[in-house]
C-alpha cells in the first residue's frame, strides 16, 4: 500500500465512521476503485487507523471523557454504588459496551464470514437507507430529554449488536437506538461517539492480536509509515465529520442520510451486477 492509497483511504474512514452510512460500503468502494489487493496488511490497515478516529472523540470531547462526577451520591448508597455514583460516565459507557463485547466474542468467526458477502452490505445499505428516511418521523423527533439512565445505556448497546451485520453502521444502529429511548438526536448521536471508543478500541486491538498472532508483526513494522500517517488523517477528518454531523442532524435530521444509503448501496449492487469482483478490505 502507497502513502496516497494510506491517505484516501484514511479519509474515507475519517469520514464514514461516526456518520449513519456504513464504513466497510464506502471502504468497498475506495479499495476497488484504487485497485487495493485486499492482503492481510491492508485488513489490518483499516481497522488499526481506527485509532486516529478514536481519538477524535476524545480530542472533541475531553472534558466528558476525564470529569467525574462530583455531585452528592443519593443518600443511603452504599460504597459500590457510590464509586458508581462518580465514576457514572464510565459506568454507563461499560454497561452500553457489555452486549457487543459479549456477541462479538461469541460469534468472531461468523460476523468475519458475513464481512465476505459484499452483497449483504449492499442490501443492508439500501435497507438503513429506507428506514432513515422515515426515521424521524417514528420517533417524532425525540423527546427534550438528555439524561442517560443505566437502562438507556444497556437498549443502546443491544442495539450497538445490530451492527454486526456488514452494512448496517454502527452510528445509525447506536443513534436509533437512544432515540428509540427518548433522547434527542444531539444526545443520541454524542452516546454513539462515546460508545464507539470503548467498542472501536476493543475491536482494533483484537484484530491486532489475530494478525500478531499468526506472524503478522512484521508486516505492521514494515508499514509503519502508512499507520502513522493514516492516523493521523483519519483523525483530522473524523474530528471535522463529526462536527459537521452534529450541526446538521440537530437540524434537518436523517433524511439526507438515508437517501445517500440508498445511492451507495445501489452503487455497490450495480458494480456486482456488472461482474465486479469486489472484496472487503
Amino acid at each position: 500500500m502507497s502513502i496516497f492509497e494510506s491517505i484516501i483511504i484514511a479519509i474515507v474512514e475519517g469520514l464514514t465512521e461516526f456518520l449513519p452510512v456504513s464504513s466497510t460500503g464506502h471502504m468497498i468502494i475506495a479499495q476497488n476503485l484504487l485497485g487495493v489487493e485486499s492482503t492481510d496488511y491492508v485488513k489490518a490497515f483499516t481497522f488499526i487507523i481506527q485509532f486516529g478516529a478514536i481519538l477524535s472523540v476524545i480530542w472533541l470531547y475531553w472534558k466528558r471523557f476525564f470529569q467525574l462526577n462530583n455531585t452528592p451520591a443519593p443518600k443511603g448508597s452504599g460504597i459500590v454504588r457510590r464509586i458508581i455514583h462518580k465514576y457514572d460516565f464510565y459506568w454507563k459507557l461499560f454497561i452500553a459496551f457489555i452486549p457487543a463485547a459479549v456477541l462479538g466474542l461469541l460469534f468472531s468467526d461468523a460476523i468475519d464470514a458475513m464481512l465476505e458477502k459484499v452483497w449483504v452490505v449492499a442490501v443492508m445499505l439500501v435497507i438503513g437507507g429506507i428506514f432513515m428516511l422515515f426515521c424521524d418521523k417514528i420517533f417524532n423527533k425525540g423527546s427534550e430529554n438528555t439524561q442517560l439512565t443505566e437502562k438507556r445505556a444497556f437498549m443502546v448497546g443491544l442495539f450497538q449488536c445490530i451492527s454486526m451485520i456488514p452494512g448496517v453502521s454502527r452510528s445509525m444502529a447506536t443513534i436509533v437506538g437512544g432515540m428509540s429511548q427518548k433522547m434527542t438526536r444531539k444526545a443520541a448521536a454524542e452516546f454513539s461517539f462515546f460508545l464507539a471508543v470503548p467498542t472501536m478500541l476493543g475491536a482494533t486491538v483484537y484484530k491486532v492480536y489475530k494478525l500478531i498472532k499468526v506472524g503478522g508483526t512484521e508486516l505492521i513494522t514494515e508499514n509503519l509509515d502508512t499507520l502513522i500517517v493514516g492516523n493521523i488523517v483519519a483523525f483530522i477528518v473524523a474530528v471535522l465529520a463529526i462536527k459537521f454531523f452534529i450541526s446538521f442532524v440537530t437540524r434537518h435530521g436523517f433524511k439526507a442520510f438515508g437517501w445517500y444509503r440508498i445511492i451507495v448501496g445501489g452503487a455497490i449492487l450495480i458494480m456486482l451486477a456488472c461482474g465486479m469482483n469486489l472484496q472487503i478490505m
